[in-house]
């Protein structure tokens, strides 16, 4: 149904884990050149911090033309309209997935792609995995505290949506699903657009024409996520918003493909995975659904990128990326 012809695999990068934004203006990663397509200019600025470092330290890596500064830093990098400031989220592959589907698909509709900042901070990514997982007992640590102080992950949160002001960004994402659980929150004040992935997807899913599966019924879209993000309900919220009824995995598809494929694939049994989650896919589309949303990072990659299954879904890391490209159109139509 949505095109994913964009998709492609890409190897991770063998940066430290560490608090980063990246910073580009014309290209995006710089990348071994092993495939032409996704080689990428050497002109990228990488904005490393240390949260414990209170001495802000400029230092240029000679061989890769890479520059850390303090995250605390108010001059701002970025002066072009189109600028976009990326939040990291669960998981630093999860982010640059999102960063790389961005530069390869921008950089397919104008000349040069998309500048931007990204910031990621593996502190916030053990709160957001933290979170997410609590909410099934069998993933998570016997010794994690379940109920987590979500006060300290808004604030994380909007620290990086003002260091991203600050810095330029005309654009601000976050291409995490359980970050939107305090979207409303952290987007709060902001001075530049924030995008909501779940409305990017309900509004994309509303310009399809699709219709009905079953004669006098509504639209239905089905949501496929961990239990933390459907108890957020921002996914079905968005949605109901445009019109559409939505069906959600009942109690049992949770407990015995869901949460059992999420298992599967950490222990890296991908045929039991992908048997899971066909399962899960179709419990929903017997129940006439005409699409399904995967939201869960946890439940990306899971199916060959060739399974017919796909074509019934929607990946809501895609759909941000349309919507950010849209986005710059528009900014760069007005000037």
């Amino acid at each position: 149904m949505f095109d994913r012809g964009f998709t492609a695999s890409f190897p991770t990068l063998n940066y430290p884990v560490r608090t980063f934004g990246f910073f580009s203006t014309h290209g995006a990663l710089y990348r071994r050149r092993s495939n032409p397509d996704l080689a990428v200019p050497r002109s990228s600025v990488l904005l490393q911090t240390e949260e414990s470092d209170n001495s802000p330290e400029l230092q240029k890596n000679q061989n890769s033309n890479l520059v850390s500064v303090s995250c605390g830093s108010s001059a701002s990098m970025l002066s072009q309209a189109d600028s976009v400031g990326i939040i990291g989220g669960v998981s630093v592959e999860s982010t640059l997935n999102f960063v790389r589907k961005l530069m390869n698909w921008s950089s397919k509709v104008r000349e040069n792609c998309l500048p931007f900042v990204l910031c990621s901070d593996p502190v916030l990514h053990r709160e957001l995995l933290s979170h997410e997982r609590s909410s099934f007992p069998s993933i998570s640590s016997k010794t994690e505290v379940s109920k987590m102080d979500h006060k300290l992950i808004v604030d994380n949160l909007r620290q990086k949506r003002v260091f991203l002001e600050k810095s330029g960004a005309q654009c601000i994402v976050m291409p995490c699903h359980i970050s939107h659980s305090w979207h409303d929150d952290v987007s709060h004040g902001c001075s530049v657009s924030f995008l909501n992935m779940a409305e990017c997807v309900a509004k994309e899913l509303s310009e399809v024409k699709m219709k009905p599966l079953e004669a006098g019924s509504p639209l239905r879209i089905g949501v496929l996520a961990t239990n933390a993000i459907l108890e957020a309900g921002f996914y079905q919220e968005k949605l109901e918003n445009e019109g559409f009824e939505v069906v959600l995995p009942d109690k049992a598809t949770m407990e015995h493909t869901i949460v059992p494929a999420i298992e599967a694939s950490n222990r890296e049994d991908m045929e039991g995975a992908r048997n899971l989650l066909r399962i899960a896919l179709q419990v929903l589309l017997v129940r006439a659904v005409n699409t399904v949303v995967l939201a869960s990072n946890d439940l990306q990659d899971i199916l060959p990128q060739d399974d017919p299954l796909l074509k019934k879904c929607i990946d809501p890391v895609d759909a941000l990326v349309r919507s950010t490209i849209k986005w710059a159109k528009a900014i760069e139509r007005r000037s």
